[in-house]
């Protein structure tokens, strides 16, 4: 396996999947494969078993995903499990079907429960209760990682999964509703900059603290993590605990996060929190130490990146007006 592999990225129009991409040509990867969602249909079952079957994959980075934040969530909860389950289970069975050794599947750090003892170490899979906002969501993503696991153990695959923390940058979803924190702040106080808003109103109480990582972080990560020698990564994982957190280790509460994008953005008005919405977890931050121990850390520091994840949305902001 090298830069000469033939390199599936399932997902590559997603913010994960292009940064991927954008990583793997930066080493020189030659046999980059990749289909968007109209030719191919993830999550039908004969569609993913003829693309196998056409094509002599090596490699597979799984990003492909039906993501959002809380409303999101909340509101579409058959989707999110629905979708999720089945793309995961076609590519990953397929994969296995048509002799790819090597496969990354990515999760999400909602798997860990809702009380979870923080940092939030990879131990603490199955030992509470999930956030019931976004539950569907995380049985699917660990459903991911039981279904590598299963493969890893009977058929002798190697399949590994990496838990990212909440991500942002370029090629985010930027819609007011349905995305993530980070560009549903840079648009709202964007926007209310621009028609001169007096202030701005964020969900929940603002108090709910959670790490960041910039996405081009996460892609450095995930193709080192790809590449560790098969010893060295067995070593550092267990047969039924086989995943690695990956995140920046440091966190800030919401209302920190929007005052940060506010000076980003040099929006002057108020930031007011809305005690009747829902916070969600309370504390969400990653235990990043088995995987700094592997010699791997983020570089992206968060007004850094936000800076970058900004100023990609300028750059793309009239494609982006049509959406909500």
């Amino acid at each position: 396996m090298g830069i000469n592999s033939r390199v599936f990225v399932a997902g590559h129009n997603g913010m994960v999947g292009s940064a991927i991409v954008r990583q793997l040509r930066k080493l020189g990867y030659k046999n980059i494969i990749t289909k968007n969602s109209k030719e191919l249909d993830l999550r039908n079952q004969l569609a993913v078993e003829d693309f196998f079957s056409q094509n002599k994959i090596d490699e597979v980075y799984l990003a492909a995903a039906k993501v959002g934040g809380i409303y999101a969530n909340n509101t579409y909860p058959a989707e999110f499990i629905y979708d999720n389950l089945m793309i995961e289970s076609n590519v990953i069975h397929q994969a296995y079907r048509h002799g790819v050794k090597k496969l990354l599947f990515l999760g999400s750090s909602c798997i860990y429960p809702k009380l979870a003892k923080q940092p939030m170490a990879e131990d603490a899979l199955l030992s509470g209760y999930l956030e019931p906002t976004n539950e569907p969501y995380a049985i699917s993503k660990i459903t991911g990682i039981k279904l590598c696991e299963s493969y890893n153990r009977q058929y002798g695959v190697d399949y590994r999964s990496v838990m990212p923390t909440n991500l942002y940058g370029p090629g985010d979803n930027f819609h007011l509703e349905n995305s993530h924190v980070v560009p549903a702040l840079i648009r709202r106080i964007h926007e209310a900059k621009q028609k001169n808003d007096p202030e701005v109103v964020i969900w929940g109480t603002g108090t709910p603290r959670r790490e960041f990582l910039h996405v081009d972080d996460m892609a450095e990560a995930c193709v080192f993590v790809m590449n560790l020698d098969s010893t060295i990564y067995e070593s550092n994982t267990q047969p039924m605990l086989s995943h690695i957190n990956v995140g920046s280790g440091r966190d800030c509460t919401i209302l920190d996060l929007a005052k940060t994008i506010a000076r980003t953005i040099s929006y002057d008005g108020l930031i007011k929190t809305d005690p009747s919405k829902p916070d969600g977890t309370p504390k969400k931050l990653m235990n990043v130490e088995r995987l700094r121990k592997l010699g791997w850390q983020a570089k992206i520091g968060l007004e850094e990146g936000i800076s970058d994840a900004y100023q990609w949305f300028c750059n793309h902001e009239s494609e982006l007006r049509g959406s909500v």
